[in-house]
């Protein structure tokens, strides 16, 4: 599994040959691309519906959106995605085989909505476990699994479910603080998952999450979590199972 980060939420993953988009919002500081300089995915992975997260989503038509009812048929009606997974979205708690990955929805502690004149609900804001493997109550040692938690604040549900069950080896959680969790929440947040690998990601890109990623390094050091953080530099793949030794 490559992952490769775009600055803010934005990351695009492939999982042998199988590629996603998550986020799409390349008008940040940390990517120097725009979305025309991304190969085109094969399926676009929307958390929520707030602008810094689906701001370019209408540059990738070709893709199959993966978001709640509600958010598709919001980019449906705002950038003329009209190919949604399952015809229609898929909702919190599920899993879909998209080629050969598995994506499970699970919530994320947050708001959502769409300021274009009038209020539209968006369904729940959410978060992304993707897998090479479909997740089952077996554990499987030799899956590579990497969670994206979305805009959220801490929840118990990273420690009692979404760790022990889903199982994410690396996870991308937000750092930015203010409108999300701040580092020390996040290392929290690291810690309860149990992953190997973590990324900071939501930082930097406007003024009141302006961060220092090194004090998520020292906080996910203070929880004894043993692991691994990356501050990676922007457009840079990362080869996840490589990292894991798989």
């Amino acid at each position: 599994m490559e992952l490769t980060w775009h600055g803010h939420s934005t990351w695009y993953v492939d999982v042998d040959g199988t590629t996603m988009l998550i986020d799409p919002f390349f008008d940040n500081p940390k990517t120097s691309l725009s979305p025309s300089d991304v190969d085109d995915p094969d399926y676009l992975l929307l958390t929520h519906g707030h602008a810094d997260h689906i701001g370019h989503a209408g540059e990738f038509s070709d893709a199959t959106v993966v978001a709640t009812p509600e958010l598709a048929a919001y980019v449906e009606d705002e950038f003329g995605l009209a190919d949604a997974v399952g015809g229609m979205g898929m909702n919190v708690g599920g899993t879909v085989e998209l080629g050969d990955a598995y994506v499970t929805m699970h919530r994320a502690d947050h708001t959502n909505g769409a300021n274009t004149g009038y209020e539209h609900g968006l369904g729940m804001p959410t978060g992304f476990v993707v897998s090479d493997t479909k997740p089952t109550q077996v554990a499987d040692s030799e899956s590579t699994t990497f969670y994206h938690a979305g805009d959220t604040g801490l929840m118990t549900e990273m420690r009692d479910v979404i760790g022990p069950f889903l199982e994410p080896d690396a996870a991308a959680v937000p750092i930015g603080d203010h409108f999300t969790m701040g580092p020390w929440q996040a290392a929290i947040a690291v810690d309860w998952l149990n992953v190997d690998h973590a990324f900071p990601m939501h930082y930097d890109t406007f003024p009141p999450i302006e961060q220092d990623p090194q004090d998520f390094v020292r906080e996910v050091a203070a929880t004894g979590s043993s692991a691994e953080v990356h501050v990676l530099e922007a457009d840079e793949p990362f080869d996840l199972g490589e990292a894991l030794g798989r």
